[in-house]
This record gives C-alpha cells, sequence and structure tokens, in this order.
C-alpha cells in the first residue's frame, strides 16, 4: 500500500476509534496488519542505554506492530514479562545491562533461548560491563508453519579494535550455525562499527551472511562518532527493508526491520 494510502486509513480510523478505553491499539493494529503481505516479519532492535529508553518499549510495540524485539543495554532485573502482544522469551543474567528478546505470542511459539559469551575487549577485562554479547531464541512461527532464529548482539564498545569486533561477529555467526544450521535466521543489534563498513560487509558475505543497514544513521551522541552503528545480519531471509525510527530517550536510535523468508 502507498504511503499516502496508508496514511489515509490511520487517520481514518482514528476518526472513529471515538473514546474507546482500546480505540488508539486497535486502529493501529488494524492498519498495520492491513498492509501486510505474505509472511512479512516485523522486528525492532533498540539499545536502550543503560535502560534509559524502557518507557519507550510499549509505544513502539503498538505503533508499528512488532512481532519480535530485541534490546541491548536492558537492566534484566527491571524487564516486564510482557510489553503489549509481545512476552519476554529470555534475558542476559551474566550482567544487569544485557540483552533480551520479545515475542508475539499470537504468532510464535518459543523453543529454546541461548546466551553466548563473545572474546572480551580490555575494556571488558577492567570494567566487566559485559559477558554475553550475544542471545539466540528459535521460535516457531505458527503463521508460516516453520521455524526461524532471531537474535540480538552488542559488540564490544568504541575503545576497542574493528578487529575484535569482527572476531566477535564471525563467532556470533558460528554459534548461530551451530544452533540452527539452515534455519532462517536474523541478528539484530549494536555492532558498534562506525567506518569501514564496505569491508565489513565484504568479510560478512564470506561467512554466508547478508548485512543490511537502515536508511539514516542511528547513532549521533558525539560528533565524531556518528553513522550507521545498529545492523542487520541475516542468512535464508530476505530484508525489504530496514527503517531508523524516531529519536528518543537512548543516544541509539531504535530500527524496524521487515523481513520474510526467502522460500
Amino acid at each position: 500500500m502507498p504511503p499516502d494510502s496508508r496514511a489515509w486509513l490511520i487517520s481514518s480510523l482514528l476518526a472513529t476509534a471515538g473514546t474507546e478505553p482500546n480505540g488508539l491499539r486497535t486502529a493501529l493494529e488494524f492498519s498495520n496488519r492491513f498492509v501486510r503481505t505474505g509472511y512479512l516479519i516485523r522486528i525492532i532492535s533498540y539499545n536502550l542505554r543503560k535502560h534509559a529508553a524502557s518507557a519507550e518499549l510499549l509505544g513502539l510495540e503498538t505503533l508499528y506492530d512488532a512481532d519480535v524485539l530485541c534490546l541491548q543495554e536492558a537492566d534484566s532485573n527491571l524487564l516486564p514479562a510482557e510489553v503489549g502482544n509481545l512476552r519476554l522469551a529470555d534475558s542476559t543474567r551474566g550482567n544487569r545491562l544485557g540483552l533480551a528478546i520479545y515475542y508475539n505470542v499470537d504468532r510464535f511459539s518459543p523453543v529454546s533461548t541461548t546466551a553466548f559469551e563473545l572474546k572480551k575487549s580490555l575494556h571488558d577485562r577492567l570494567f566487566s560491563p559485559a559477558t554475553e554479547r550475544l542471545l539466540a531464541t528459535k521460535l516457531i512461527d505458527k503463521e508460516a508453519g516453520r521455524e526461524m532464529l532471531v537474535a540480538s548482539f552488542h559488540a564490544a564498545p568504541l575503545t576497542a579494535l574493528n578487529s575484535l569486533r569482527r572476531h566477535q561477529i564471525k563467532t556470533a555467526h558460528a554459534e548461530l550455525h551451530s544452533l540452527a544450521e539452515g534455519i532462517p535466521t536474523v541478528m539484530v543489534g549494536d555492532f558498534n562499527y562506525p567506518i569501514f563498513k564496505n569491508n565489513l560487509r565484504r568479510r560478512i558475505q564470506e561467512m554466508g551472511y547478508e548485512l543490511s543497514l537502515s536508511n539514516s544513521r542511528t547513532y549521533s551522541r558525539y560528533k565524531i562518532f556518528r553513522g550507521h552503528f545498529d545492523f542487520v545480519t541475516s542468512v535464508n531471509m530476505g530484508i525489504d527493508d530496514v527503517k531508523t525510527l524516531p529519536a528518543g530517550a537512548s543516544d541509539h536510535r531504535a530500527i524496524l526491520v521487515t523481513t520474510k523468508y526467502l522460500d
């Protein structure tokens, strides 16, 4: 559906929503599902910046009709069991600020969730901010009748070298392969990779994955470090669109990934 038609549909639904308590949610959910075709999957990835942007999660789930929500820098002690129609699959427990994955209970059934430690940077060794930098959940898509693997990833901070982050990405892909060889897989998150992305893309393709960036930059806290920090890598999944969402309380902007099965 063209954007102008979608806007008309939403405005019409909102006009008729009246004063019902759930009128806004109902209108947004209907409009989002109306424009879907095939087995499209919407995945939101968001670095919460030390959990500061957690209050935005329900709004993101409602507005963008997310099927999966992948978080970084989430406080595992404060995460709710549910965010709208999404249920917490699991979160990392090796560190307070870690990773989490939510899934749509109407569409998916969880099979298993696994957390992985990746090679540590000097920053990790000195300050121990994170031990688990990859969280993967295997899901059964009840609509499509098939399995998929979704992962939340957080690379080492900017104080580390790109070579270390490439090592972490390579290891993460290998771990995902060991969990679900041949199963459609999407890994999203904060890659902390500000420059030399063409070289990274080539290396990721050598691993059998594809790298996708969003339509505009996702990080702008410091003038010297601006650009695309939040990426998508995938195998056996077609990436239709990656959109950078409006800025919130985090120094990162969330990304919305629209993906589908290749066969």
